[in-house]
């Protein structure tokens, strides 16, 4: 994989902004969808679009779903919802210039407006100078992280050997291998919520110690990229933002309280 050297960390994103028309929670913020509901004034993809930019590391920007006219002066290329997370993924990525042949992506959600153009940028430079010849790469944050700087905010955590982590809200990834490892990942999430159908697919061993919390981030890691064919590695970063997402009310409570106390 072509990932950038850390001397010129330059990216593509793909920003996930779809979702179900009939969403209650978009519904009852007067918007289409979760990506367009307002905060401070303007919608949670603006303020994610934004900090990709400032970033100083994104090149071109598809973005997939419903936008505004203040959001389309950020976006280079703007893709029709597909139906699904993945095929929104394929979609946003086939989008970017070489498509499938472009060297690097950040896949990032629209509904994380707390984090910052530092954050994203301290991401992806630790990620081109640590983990450059992986395929996959996913930020974790540790519980502590987000209880420090989000004092009551609730996640959802996994208990590794290692700590308890909640999964980012962006991931990076090589296109051209997207073909190789999206049908094994639809698998896998098809099977999240049958036990012995995932058991099947990671093997019953590594099911029971992940539940009980005695799995280690090392040996999830070589597990899941077996499982999908190519090199999956864990980015623990210290930035509780990538892991904030906005689903519910007091998300976006929590969110709004966090922009009126920020610096400046």
């Amino acid at each position: 994989m072509s990932l950038p050297r850390p001397d010129h960390p330059r990216w593509n994103a793909v920003v996930l902004g779809g979702g179900d028309p009939g969403d209650a929670f978009a519904a009852a913020h007067g918007a289409a969808v979760k990506a367009l509901i307002e905060l401070s004034g303007e919608p949670l993809a603006l303020h994610v679009l934004r900090a990709l930019r400032e970033s100083g590391r994104v090149d071109r920007v598809a973005y997939v779903g419903p936008t505004t006219p203040e959001m389309n002066s950020l976006i280079d290329e703007r893709v029709t919802d597909a139906g699904s997370l993945l095929a929104n993924l394929e979609a946003g990525v086939r989008a970017l210039p070489g498509g499938e042949q472009a060297a690097r992506v950040l896949v990032v959600t629209a509904d994380i407006p707390l984090v910052t153009p530092e954050q994203l940028r301290d991401v992806l430079d630790q990620a081109a100078h640590e983990l450059p010849n992986a395929a996959l790469v996913y930020p974790v944050v540790r519980r502590e992280a987000c209880d420090a700087a989000f004092p009551g905010v609730k996640r959802t955590y996994v208990r590794v050997r290692d700590g308890t982590f909640t999964g980012g809200n962006l991931f990076l990834l090589d296109p051209r291998l997207i073909g190789q490892f999206l049908p094994r990942l639809r698998e896998v999430l098809a099977a999240r919520k049958a036990p012995l159908k995932l058991a099947g697919l990671i093997g019953p061993s590594v099911l029971l110690r992940l539940v009980t919390g005695r799995l280690d981030v090392a040996t999830l890691e070589r597990k899941v990229s077996e499982l999908l064919g190519v090199q999956a590695r864990a980015l623990i970063t210290p930035h509780a933002a990538i892991g904030t997402d906005i689903d519910k009310d007091s998300d976006l409570e929590l969110a709004r309280r966090a922009v009126l106390t920020r610096p400046g």
